[in-house]
């Protein structure tokens, strides 16, 4: 890992159990969907990302880690994704019955969601699959403020995050000319990069998504990042 964070309860299943089964309740009660990580903007970005270069018409299979209420996926599905390839998955049974339950009111039932842990667990396979192409199933596979979580969990004995798993995970689930997009707001592009591009991984770079910076101290950034990485034909 390039940057040190400290474990907090951002990292812990528990924390993410409470708060689905709270927004559970809300959206049952109320209709409320729950919150958007990182906002509607960074939804659309990742989206206009994914049309400009995994677009529909190739139909690829995405999958998102951490999909949380699932919006990215209804938003990829508006967009004229193949809702029988999209999956999301979500260590949180709350949060995929959230999603679920969204689905069923944005004519997006079609859309699947999955509990799974991404550290451990591989994704079940979608309808069409073919079962040799596991692991290696996904041409896209999108994180949205997953990493970050993970990145704040219990480090093990070793003194290592579990964060440090997650690059070997992805690498496993990616087809061979897969693209992977992460948005995060706890690294920078540069350590996004330092932590996906390794030998272990064999990632190349690929292209990045502009968001809003500011200026602070004479130093100008971004609140949020976004790169894409490619495992090479």
């Amino acid at each position: 890992m390039s940057a040190e964070l400290q474990p907090s309860k951002l990292g812990t299943k528990e924390h993410w159990d409470h708060v689905y089964a709270e927004e559970l309740t809300n959206f049952e009660e109320i209709g409320h969907e729950g919150e958007i990580w990182f906002g509607e903007e960074s939804v659309e970005k990742m989206v206009g990302w994914s049309l400009e270069h995994a677009a529909p018409s190739l139909n690829p299979a995405v999958l998102e880690v951490g999909s949380g209420n699932g919006t990215l996926l209804f938003a990829l599905a508006e967009a004229g994704y193949d809702q029988k390839l999209l999956l999301g998955i979500d260590y949180s049974g709350d949060a995929v019955k959230l999603a679920v339950n969204i689905a069923a009111t944005r004519n997006a039932a079609e859309v699947t969601f999955s509990i799974c842990d991404f550290l451990t667990d591989d994704p079940l396979l979608l309808p069409g699959m073919q079962s040799n192409d596991t692991p290696g199933a996904w041409d896209l596979i999108l994180d949205k403020g997953t990493y970050d979580a993970i990145a704040l969990g219990q480090k093990d004995g070793d003194g290592q995050s579990p964060a440090t798993r997650y690059p070997g995970r992805l690498t496993r689930l990616l087809k061979t000319g897969g693209i992977f997009l992460i948005t995060s707001c706890n690294f920078t592009e540069d350590e996004l990069k330092s932590n996906f591009i390794t030998e272990e991984t064999g990632l190349i770079y690929h292209s990045r998504i502009q968001h809003p910076t500011f200026s602070f101290g004479g130093r100008s950034g971004s609140i949020v990042s976004s790169v894409a990485f490619q495992k090479p034909l």
